[in-house]
């Protein structure tokens, strides 16, 4: 009995030792051994702080940039990333920082950040980039137009009925961006499609509010945090939701009651995901993850994109006027249509000039996927 016991305390002793070897080895040693490697290269950065990083330093920074009124200006990147603002300042245009263990180089450098947002050598990701232009791009833009307008008179109508009330714009104009995906991505399925977008925006809250939060690897092992959970819940959700629409194309096609999967996003997406060539044919998860990130990227920088232009006619009323009578020059009082948008200058000025002082991405995130 004797020796079961020391057997057993010398066991729990030795898996004790291995995990205090882990903890070292992961959030001690690799964090300094990156720190000092890029240090040597010039790259320098707040320094890590054990098992969190910089997370608690930027998560203060933020707190302090939020707590004070702003004023009506355009110098607005010291209040929506405080932490890369001053970072900048303090070490230079590209620096390294720390989410948690997680070694971050960050790049503000134009002349460093390559030509494209994306690069690929393969025939089938030119295929999916090829896809995807196709679909926001020419021909297929002018179809949706008029789902567009139909979003838009919706919203209109409904801003009848508050004329003299102060209304929360950016609000409207998430609803009415919501609406737009979902009609020009999933066409007769929208009502389906807003659903979804409803769970993304549930998700897209989780992980804002748990971006700066530091993890132990191995804790997650044996316990979830709520949010963890509910986040998985949420994305098993949102793909049994895509996969329903999928399947309700499918059967239109098995039965006859429809030629071809349609001309919207998700059936540009079904027509690849059934391509007989299996090199270039897409995965449902592609499929899935498309449709997703179509939510993400186009609902939240249009939503963005409205708010601050609508913001700026505001404040500056004589581009107001120059916009508004450039609009009834070209269309007088008919809907907009593909071939009169292309000769709104002075609109075009208004929404480059919009995007060159608020845009709506302010940072991309890119992987290393091998030792370089």
């Amino acid at each position: 009995m004797g020796n079961l016991l020391i057997l057993f305390i010398a066991s729990l002793g030795l898996c004790h030792f291995v995990a205090l070897l882990y903890v070292l080895y992961n959030y001690w040693w690799v964090p300094h051994r990156v720190q000092f490697i890029m240090s040597s290269q010039g790259i320098r950065g707040p320094p890590y702080e054990f098992t969190h990083g910089n997370n608690k330093q930027i998560l203060q920074m933020q707190k302090e940039a939020y707590s004070k009124p702003m004023a009506l200006t355009h110098d607005i990147f010291p209040r929506v990333l405080p932490h890369v603002y001053s970072y900048i300042k303090k070490y230079g245009k590209n620096y390294l920082s720390w989410n948690g263990v997680q070694a971050q180089l960050v790049i503000t450098d134009p002349e460093l950040q390559g030509d494209s947002l994306v690069t690929s050598e393969s025939e089938k990701r030119a295929r999916q980039r090829k896809l995807a232009n196709y679909a926001f791009h020419g021909e297929s833009l002018k179809n949706m137009i008029p789902a567009i307008i139909a979003s838009v008179e919706t919203m209109l109508e409904k801003w009848k009925g508050k004329e003299g009330k102060e209304m929360e714009v950016f609000q409207e104009f998430g609803l009415l961006t919501s609406e737009m995906i979902s009609r020009t991505a999933f066409s007769s399925s929208y009502l389906e499609g807003e659903k979804i977008f409803d769970m993304l925006m549930k998700l897209s809250a989780i992980t804002g509010r748990n971006m700066y939060k530091a993890k132990i690897l191995f804790i997650g092992k044996f316990w979830e945090p709520a949010d963890e959970i509910e986040s998985d819940k949420l994305a098993k959700m949102i793909h049994d939701s895509v996969m329903k629409i999928v399947k309700q194309k499918e059967e239109k096609v098995m039965t006859r009651e429809a030629d071809n999967f349609g001309r919207d996003f998700l059936g540009l997406l079904l027509n690849a995901y059934h391509d007989p060539d299996e090199k270039i044919r897409l995965s449902i998860q592609y499929v899935v993850g498309e449709c997703k990130s179509s939510y993400f990227a186009g609902q939240k920088t249009t939503n963005s994109l409205l708010a601050w232009t609508i913001l700026l006619l505001a404040i500056n009323a004589d581009w107001q006027d120059k916009a508004r009578a450039e609009v009834i020059e070209v269309f007088g009082n008919q809907n907009p249509n593909s071939q009169g948008i292309a000769k709104l200058k002075i609109i075009t000025m208004i929404i480059n000039e919009t995007l060159r002082l608020y845009p709506p991405v302010h940072g991309v995130v890119r992987k290393v996927e091998r030792e370089v």
